[in-house]
């Protein structure tokens, strides 16, 4: 048996950190956003820099952002070795959300971005739909609904592309949702 490796993903203000939180507090390993630490450090190096729109097409050298995203979930995913074989992890987005956002905001990436999803596979990835009634723009959600939609269809896109089965979470309760994802998980197993 190996360590269960599932993503849950989705666009902003769909609800997925607050899942990922709940999961954590049950005792769940959970492995947080990458990119919310990467702007917050771009904000505080540049600090008269004001994102209006998604930092991956605000900063200086978007490809250099993304590099540095993709890195750093490539490091995420491997600071799992020695996590008990039998356990559940839970990432906060996949190395796929990379090529997904770069997708979404029209930015070309290299094969070597797509290698990095295809030798880091998950085990499972769930995604949260657009939820129109929890969505805000804030300091860490620069997209709009509608933007919001867009990165729903590129990530669901990006991960069937690379052969994943997506199974769309409900819009429910916070705890609900994770019920839903601890079944779903059992279920498969």
């Amino acid at each position: 048996m190996s360590t269960k490796k599932i993503v849950i993903t989705g666009g902003p203000s769909t609800g997925k950190t607050s899942v990922i939180e709940y999961l954590e507090n049950l005792g769940y390993p959970c492995l947080h956003e990458v990119i919310r630490l990467m702007t917050l450090a771009q904000k505080e190096e540049k600090n008269d820099l004001v994102f209006k729109t998604n930092p991956i097409v605000s900063v200086a050298d978007p490809k250099e952002f993304n590099e540095r995203i993709l890195n750093a979930r490539v490091s995420q995913y491997h600071s799992l070795k020695g996590v008990a074989t039998d356990e559940v992890v839970f990432f906060d987005r996949g190395i796929p959300d990379v090529l997904a956002y770069m997708d979404c905001f029209g930015q070309a990436y290299g094969t070597d971005f797509e290698k990095a999803c295809t030798d880091h596979p998950y085990d499972h990835v769930f995604i949260m739909p657009p939820w129109k009634e929890i969505h805000v723009s804030d300091n860490e959600r620069f997209e709009n609904y509608e933007e919001s939609l867009q990165v729903h269809r590129c990530l669901t896109h990006s991960y069937t592309q690379l052969g994943y089965e997506v199974e769309m979470v409900p819009k429910m309760a916070v705890a609900e949702r994770a019920a839903y994802i601890l079944d779903a998980i059992k279920n498969k197993t």
